[in-house]
């Protein structure tokens, strides 16, 4: 049950999302285009998740959360806003079929700006109108948090879109019950040498977030989907670590790896400094070593994201889910 006073919160952070460009959906949802699907729309390069990752074509690609603003952690190197009210004790229980539609609906909207573009072409425009991907993020939210986030993974696959589910790994119990699973499931592990540390950077809204996480860590080998487990990694507070990502990473066993540096933009940078952004040059380091531990090969790289792909099975890493 939402109150007044958090309602009028709500109210009041909606003109910080329209600022920042996000389509509303419903009372929880949103929608923002993302940086890489307008540059693939325009003849740029897309996603790093395209090429040598999974096959994802940017311009088609839905960026969305069904609980804005919703999370179970306050991370120093989260760009999103993070606002001030108690967003763990407000029902999430919008009809997915309505956030669905009305997603795709505000993604397009958000998008029409580019018809006409000389530097869109006609086939890729009527493709992006065509969303083929959606990406159910971290973007202002733990999707978990949703309570019919089955519903609606089941009505995109049902519409011929794969799903792509970044959760934080607190909360299991939702992990352990998701039916169906999405295309692709993403765990962001982003400390892994202690608690203290864990709960330092993280700042977690829950009291067993750490045990939660090694829960998730734990479920990740019985669920049949691809996994990836990404390592946020920021310079001179949770890397390098090595030996405390590989253990953790083999008893989660995912599919692919994704060390990933830190970023210096959004709302982070009043919580972190620029010397904390890793180069490619450092995530190469430690994307080598960790891949000397737990066996994983360097499947690709990608140097403007400061991202690079482990692949436990480098056949698999070419099966693309586009």
């Amino acid at each position: 049950m939402i109150t007044v006073k958090k309602r009028e919160a709500l109210n009041a952070y909606t003109e910080i999302y329209k600022k920042q460009h996000y389509g509303l959906v419903g009372s929880h949802s949103a929608v923002k285009v993302c940086h890489w699907t307008k540059s693939e729309l325009t003849g740029g390069p897309g996603c790093y998740k395209g090429g040598d990752f999974y096959g994802i074509q940017s311009h088609r690609c839905i960026q969305m959360t069904p609980a804005l603003n919703a999370c179970t952690e306050n991370c120093s190197f989260c760009w999103r806003f993070q606002g001030g009210f108690d967003s763990m004790h407000i029902s999430y229980e919008d009809d997915p079929e309505f956030i669905l539609e009305e997603s795709i609906r505000q993604h397009k909207k958000l998008l029409s700006g580019f018809k006409g573009n000389p530097k869109v072409s006609e086939e890729r425009w009527k493709e992006a109108m065509e969303p083929k991907h959606i990406a159910i993020s971290l973007t202002g939210g733990e999707p978990t948090l949703y309570s019919r986030l089955g519903e609606f993974i089941e009505l995109a696959h049902r519409r011929g879109m794969t799903t792509f589910l970044v959760t934080n790994g607190t909360l299991p119990m939702v992990l352990e019950k998701l039916d169906p699973l999405p295309t692709q499931l993403y765990v962001t592990v982003a400390a892994p040498p202690n608690e203290k540390i864990f709960k330092e950077l993280l700042s977690p809204a829950i009291g067993n977030g750490w045990q939660n996480l090694m829960r998730t860590l734990e479920l990740l080998p019985s669920l049949d989907t691809r996994k990836v487990i990404r390592h946020t990694l920021v310079k001179g507070v949770n890397m390098p670590y090595v030996d405390e990502y590989a253990r953790l990473d083999m008893i989660g066993m995912p599919d692919f790896i994704e060390p990933k540096g830190y970023v210096h933009v959004g709302q982070s940078i009043a919580r972190l400094g620029i010397e904390n952004m890793p180069s490619h040059a450092d995530i190469m380091d430690f994307s080598r070593a960790l891949a000397e531990r737990t066996g994983y090969q360097v499947a690709g790289e990608r140097s403007d994201s400061r991202v690079a792909l482990l692949a436990r099975d480098p056949e698999r890493a070419r099966i693309r889910v586009s």
